[in-house]
């Protein structure tokens, strides 16, 4: 009698390098590196050595160094995750790229979409994966609200509209040390590209691209030099408008996130940062969805780079769906 042995190949650990220490990696994202099965953050890098040195003390990294291009030629790195401020993520992705290795980008991926462009051309012509950090896309949250839209319970979805009121923050008065998302050669621009970029992306995954867009902006504030106060039409496919309004110096007393979805049978209402119970509201049916967040909110996204690089999966969130976003925060603050 013969006997067939099966040997069954673990998959190897995919190793993972983070520039970067900011306040968005403590729990938003890397903790997740380690948590996820097949993968383990094993070096982090900052320009500021000791920045690093405490980094990766605190969180276990065997690895820090003082130079963030150590990180992405480090051998033990396969795949880096860019989490600093806009202006330096062209310079390392393209240099990650360079290496041939994948590069996870924090959002929004560049400060403009000519530098989104030549990052992707780079990606396209050296066969490497780019991500970038529009986690949303793969949250239960809108997972939830695009399972409603797709089920056709509101019946032809006839408008959109997009309302983000924000207050100044205590450090947008500090004139002499502004905060690095309004300074435009660090951010790109202020906070629109900063966090408008989670609400305009979200949208062109659940009802696709845009067709058209039209925006105005300006600054009311005088806080800072970018625009704080953005007013868009955009048109999606099957001629689904959105009117999308964002005011940055708003009285706390108007804070507002909310999003509306407009239908034949009724509206859905949700939010894009404060995650509201999802409000389903139709003739003669209401309902609604309370969902929680993952104590890390970017560990589904980035379970699903490690599962496509496992050949088991498909990020939803590319360099070239992050392009888009960025293009369209160009134009509707006249930088396009």
């Amino acid at each position: 009698m013969q006997f067939i042995i099966l040997v069954v190949m673990e998959k190897e650990i995919l190793k993972w390098g983070m520039i970067g220490t900011g306040n968005v990696t403590e729990r938003k994202s890397a903790p997740s590196f380690n948590k996820i099965k097949g993968s383990q953050l094993v070096a982090v890098g900052n320009r500021t050595a000791k920045k690093a040195e405490d980094y990766a003390e605190r969180h276990g990294i065997p690895k820090w160094h003082r130079d963030p291009h150590d990180v992405i030629h480090d051998q033990s790195v396969d795949i880096v995750y860019i989490a600093t401020p806009p202006g330096s993520h062209m310079e390392y992705a393209l240099e990650t790229i360079y290496a041939g290795k994948p590069v996870y980008i924090e959002k929004p991926m560049a400060r403009t979409w000519d530098e989104c462009c030549i990052i992707n051309e780079a990606a396209e012509k050296k066969g490497v994966d780019v991500y970038v950090a529009y986690y949303r896309r793969s949250l239960d949250y809108f997972k939830k609200v695009k399972e409603i839209i797709d089920s056709g319970s509101l019946g032809k979805v006839l408008h959109i509209n997009l309302q983000q009121y924000f207050p100044a923050r205590d450090e947008d008065h500090q004139r002499n040390h502004l905060p690095w998302r309004v300074i435009p050669r660090d951010s790109g621009g202020g906070y629109f590209h900063d966090m408008g970029c989670h609400a305009l992306d979200i949208l062109f995954y659940m009802f696709g691209g845009p067709v058209e867009v039209m925006g105005k902006s300006t600054n009311m504030g005088g806080l800072y030099a970018p625009v704080d106060t953005i007013s868009a039409s955009l048109l999606l496919p099957d001629n689904l408008l959105v009117t999308g309004s964002w005011s940055f110096v708003t009285p706390k007393s108007y804070q507002k996130d909310q999003v509306e979805v407009v239908g034949e049978n009724g509206k859905l209402q949700f939010s894009i940062f404060g995650f509201t119970p999802i409000l389903l509201d139709l003739e003669n049916h209401k309902e609604s969805f309370p969902i929680v967040q993952p104590e890390n909110i970017q560990m589904p996204l980035i379970q699903s780079i490690v599962s496509e690089i496992n050949g088991v999966g498909k990020c939803p969130s590319t360099g070239l769906t992050a392009a888009v976003t960025s293009r369209v925060m160009d134009t509707i603050s006249g930088l396009f």
